[in-house]
């Protein structure tokens, strides 16, 4: 039995099968237990809508069985769906959790013991797991502006190993103990009610990628701790929404991000360099997608 309540944020766009595994084990762990479940779909063109009327209904009034939903009409983007999320959340605890996802016995619960014991912690991620059970790193340090050159210019395929792209990729990190991170995956992310309503929303401005690193770096700023838990676990899929997407519409997004991010918390002369390479990523993306074969891009 949960001792605090939590409020899972689920964002979709074009996941349902994925959906429907992530929301099954959620009720398969918790159907009866201190639970709020929150579905914004994000104007999806697949059956979701069609799907979710057929079992929580009526959605019109917002809640059946612990169960909200909201049905945007168009895709406002992840940090702002999540935020609708939020704001009408009721719950001591805020699980922001990526519907390609699917919950391990006892995750919830270890969370929240964590929690009770560490005052200090701001965000906390869990430990994440391919479907084969390995490891899927989920903890990065925040990005410095060498690191984020090769990536734009894809040198990272080519130079893997370099020391500065090792250190922001936390290759050095154990996952095997819980610890201190400077940023965790937004596939799952936990955030404390209180937490909320010091730090504020997340950054809409984001419109997906970053808006996670922003906000574990304002808890960082407000002196608090992100925390990565070992003994909570949970399977991810990974990146299911944007495989939808060809590479140009992807780098475009990731690159307006990231510029956003430097200007928030980098230097100017950071920026100013970030978009001297925006154009040449850019190029790069779209050489990518003209000579995918078909098949790889369906």
């Amino acid at each position: 039995m949960l001792t605090k309540k939590i409020s899972i944020i689920i964002v979709s766009w074009n996941v349902l099968d994925y959906l429907k595994k992530c929301i099954h084990s959620i009720f398969e762990l918790y159907k009866n237990d201190n639970i709020e479940i929150i579905i914004i779909d994000n104007a999806s063109s697949d059956s979701t809508s069609d799907w979710l009327n057929s079992n929580f209904p009526p959605l019109a009034k917002g809640r059946v069985g612990g169960v909200k939903i909201i049905l945007n009409k168009q895709n406002t983007g992840f940090a702002h769906a999540n935020n609708q999320g939020i704001v009408i959340a009721q719950g001591d605890y805020i699980l922001l959790l990526n519907p390609d996802t699917i919950l391990h016995k006892g995750v919830l619960e270890n969370m929240i013991d964590f929690f009770e014991k560490h005052n200090d912690c701001g965000v906390a991620g869990c430990k994440i797991v391919n479907p084969d059970t390995t490891i899927q790193p989920s903890v990065r340090r925040f990005p410095a502006l060498i690191s984020q050159i090769f990536i734009l210019l894809k040198l990272h395929h080519f130079f893997p190993n370099i020391s500065f792209l090792s250190k922001y990729f936390a290759k050095d990190f154990d996952y095997t103990k819980t610890q201190i991170a400077e940023q965790v995956e937004g596939a799952f992310f936990m955030i404390p009610r209180k937490v909320v309503e010091k730090i504020g929303l997340l950054d809409e401005k984001f419109y997906i990628w970053f808006e996670e690193v922003d906000f574990c770096k304002r808890i960082s700023d407000a002196n608090m701790k992100v925390y990565y838990v070992a003994t909570a676990v949970i399977t991810h899929y990974g990146g299911m929404s944007f495989k939808q997407k060809f590479s140009l519409e992807k780098q475009k997004i990731f690159n307006a991000s990231l510029i956003y991010y430097f200007q928030k918390h980098g230097r100017r002369f950071d920026v100013f360099i970030l978009k001297i390479l925006n154009p040449i990523s850019l190029f790069l993306a779209w050489v990518t997608d003209k000579f995918k074969t078909p098949t790889s891009q369906t």
